[in-house]
């Protein structure tokens, strides 16, 4: 697929920053064709047009620690539910409605693609998806079938649309690897030891396999743009235990298969991966727009190792969720400063939601940064321009200096 316009240092959906793009494949009456989602703060951050914009959603805000949540999904498969139209969009607006995020992610899991391919999948509580016939030969491959009905959730797509006006959606779709290691493994796996010696010992199954998953996890993001997504993220759990040779050699060309899938189509692409702060500048893909980074890694260290091309997201730790609330917000505006430094920041956590986590301190630090964020913004700017001495911190509007 060619592609509608070049980066230009604008990303791959091409246009000039803060711009609707010029050329644009989306089909008519897409949310990105309106001015109200590509300028929004989440777009242009994506783009590298951020002002003084902070843009905030978290992983797996959609479920987990919403009672909201937890009462609709009482007694159902998970998986089911990822293919109900109604589920999937009334868990998909939840937090939107009770947090006032800057983004709605559409509920769905990794696994769904492997589910939509007749594969044998299940989640179990606890567990995580376990696979009931393992992939570890040239057969096994063989046996995955095409992407199938996926309706429900782009009826589900085209209906959120419609809800969240202004606000828009991010679809997503795992990455290669890690549907791959599942569908190796049998299951979750802390060493990945199978999917390793299949990646080593035999490089052309590995490579068969990977190519097949990363075509369902396309075909699966393309579904989601057409249906109204105005972004992406492909997210990988597990590329973290991977040393950069191998993830160079290995895994990365099936994760830019995986975008080639809709090279064609002008939404920002997000890149995250678990334990990858050691990957961070193999992750910066020429079609990616955003690199989401752990929390394990300093958000001024991880902005070093991306460079000056793309935007960047994250990075609290999802605990600081669980400790008191000035904590919270402390750790959060050092984050928005360093973030300063970028050419685009988008506020989020470092990995997913805690189940544990207190809704309403979700809620508390979404409001906390939409009111004082433009101003830590603008003072971590002046300091990365060299422009402030002294190590005082900003004033919020709260009156609270944070440290």
């Amino acid at each position: 697929m060619s592609r509608a316009v070049g980066r230009d240092g604008c990303g791959p959906f091409g246009g000039v920053a803060g711009s609707v793009p010029v050329s644009s494949e989306l089909p008519p009456g897409h949310p990105l064709r309106s001015a109200g989602v590509a300028q929004s703060s989440l777009i242009r951050a994506a783009r590298g047009d951020q002002g003084d914009d902070v843009p905030v959603w978290f992983m797996r805000q959609a479920g987990r620690s919403l009672p909201e949540y937890k009462a609709l999904r009482a007694g159902g498969p998970m998986l089911d539910a990822c293919f109900d139209t109604d589920m999937i969009t009334e868990i998909t607006m939840q937090p939107v409605r009770r947090h006032g995020v800057d983004a709605a992610i559409l509920f769905s899991d990794i696994v769904v693609p492997l589910r939509a391919a007749q594969v044998d999948v299940t989640i179990q509580a606890g567990v995580g998806p376990v696979t009931g016939a393992p992939v570890r030969d040239a057969a096994g491959v063989a046996a995955i079938g095409e992407l199938g009905d996926t309706s429900g959730i782009e009826a589900a797509i085209t209906r959120l649309t419609g809800e969240l006006g202004d606000t828009p959606l991010i679809g997503f779709c795992g990455a290669p690897f890690t549907l791959a290691s599942y569908l190796v493994e049998g299951g979750p796996s802390r060493e990945h030891p199978l999917t390793k010696a299949m990646m080593w010992g035999q490089p052309e199954v590995w490579a068969r396999l990977m190519e097949r998953v990363a075509d369902l996890c396309g075909e699966f993001l393309r579904r989601q743009v057409l249906a109204g997504a105005s972004a992406v993220q492909v997210f990988d759990s597990w590329a973290g235990t991977l040393s950069r040779p191998d993830y160079e050699r290995h895994v990365r060309p099936h994760t830019q298969r995986v975008l080639s899938h809709i090279a064609d189509l002008p939404v920002p692409r997000i890149h995250f991966g678990v334990g990858t702060g050691e990957l961070l500048g193999a992750m910066a893909l020429p079609d990616v727009d955003v690199v989401g980074v752990d929390f394990r890694v300093e958000l001024s260290d991880g902005i070093s190792r991306i460079g000056p091309d793309h935007s960047v997201q994250g990075n609290l730790d999802p605990a600081a969720l669980l400790a008191p609330a000035d904590v919270a917000r402390a750790r959060m505006a050092h984050i928005i400063g360093q973030g300063s430094a970028a050419r685009g920041h988008i506020v989020n956590l470092g990995h997913g939601v805690l189940p544990d986590t207190d809704a309403e301190a979700i809620t508390d630090l979404v409001g906390w940064i939409h009111e004082n964020g433009p101003a830590l913004r603008r003072e971590g700017r002046r300091r990365a321009e060299g422009d402030v001495e002294g190590d005082s911190a900003p004033e919020p509007a709260s009156g609270k200096v944070v440290p």
